[in-house]
């Protein structure tokens, strides 16, 4: 019987400061924000950033070993590690990727391209649409933990690109809904729809496993001047905008068509997204009193938030992720003093 095997905590340079909150969860003190304020779980894909390409940031490995999750997967035991069906259409990886990401600026304005585009553009099969599900967050010079996305009514790429040839900031957030966030929200953010996490948040964000990401403005809020490959991704500055859906919505129709209210399992389990909202992923959360039990699971990541405890008879605590495979059956069992948060992330429909 397949045994989830456990991964060593991948973090990942970023453009944007943060992460203190991360450090926290795996009991680290005393620490600051720094360019690492990103946490990704079951990674198979490594950080686009320039000049830091010759880097491996991002990618998980096993415990204990140099071997990546990659190259487990790509192994002989590749259909039963992820399942015959998954390995038919998707090939030997996850198709996701997950991140924890804890911001202490705003992100910049960004877009990722949607499966279409990123076929088209990048020859990709994979796209980056994304869901963030908030998970709480930080006051941070007088703002609370809040999110940009989707472009508001009237919004034409001619503006939008005058907005960036310009730099007129106040105008690219300014064209866009500005959402504060809480604990427990979830947001669907597809492919083709602009939008920047806000100074403060923690969240945990499930994605297509690729890095494309289109940034519009050339200094992040934090005075770090972006490169031209890190805002255009090697499209240039015209193509570029082939990326954005140019679909105007109003605060009314972005908060029904991509605010997502979870759905409940059971008493331990809630699906914070679903296969009825993407066919690009599936999220669920755990919170465990005592025991809950897995049963012959399909392959996905799982994550431990908060407590303490075992995985059948190995200790657990939290900030411990690992690879399920397909097939698995295994127990958490809870015994710290408070609930053993947990988050099982799935890859694409198949």
């Amino acid at each position: 019987m397949q045994k989830p095997v456990k991964l060593t905590p991948a973090r990942a340079w970023r453009t944007y400061i943060g992460g203190i909150q991360i450090d926290r969860i795996h009991g680290m003190e005393g620490t600051e924000d720094s360019h690492f304020p990103e946490e990704w779980i079951m990674s198979t894909v490594v950080a686009r950033n320039a000049g830091r390409e010759a880097l491996e940031e991002g990618m998980c490995h096993l415990e204990g070993s140099g071997i990546s999750l990659k190259q487990f997967l790509s192994s002989p035991d590749a259909v039963a590690l992820l399942g015959e069906r998954h390995v038919q259409r998707w090939g030997t990886n996850t198709g996701v990727l997950v991140k924890l990401i804890d911001a202490a600026e705003r992100l910049t304005v960004q877009v990722h391209p949607d499966k279409d585009k990123a076929m088209e553009l990048f020859h990709s099969p994979y796209g980056k649409t994304e869901c963030w599900h908030v998970l709480g967050g930080r006051s941070l010079d007088g703002e609370e933990p809040s999110i940009y996305m989707g472009f508001k009514p009237g919004i034409t790429r001619s503006e939008w690109k005058r907005c960036f040839d310009e730099q007129d900031i106040a105008a690219l957030l300014g064209h866009m809904h500005h959402i504060p966030v809480h604990p427990g929200e979830t947001f669907l953010i597809e492919g083709g729809v602009p939008h920047a996490i806000g100074k403060g948040c923690l969240l945990v964000e499930i994605q297509e496993p690729t890095d494309y990401t289109i940034r519009v403005e050339r200094v992040t809020p934090n005075g770090l001047k972006v490169a031209d490959q890190g805002c255009h991704q090697g499209l240039g500055f015209e193509r570029m905008f082939d990326c954005f859906h140019y679909e105007g919505l109003t605060l009314e129709e972005v908060e029904a068509r991509w605010k997502i209210p979870a759905r409940r399992i059971d008493q331990v389990c809630e699906e914070v997204v679903g296969y009825d909202k993407t066919s690009c992923f599936r999220m669920e959360r755990f919170e465990i009193s005592s025991r809950y039990q897995f049963h012959r699971t399909p392959f996905c990541g799982l994550y431990v938030l908060q407590g303490s405890g075992r995985l059948d008879d190995a200790p657990l605590m939290q900030g411990d992720q690992f690879f399920v495979p397909a097939g698995s059956d295994f127990s958490l069992v809870n015994e710290g003093t408070k609930p053993l948060v947990a988050f099982a992330c799935y890859g694409p429909q198949s």
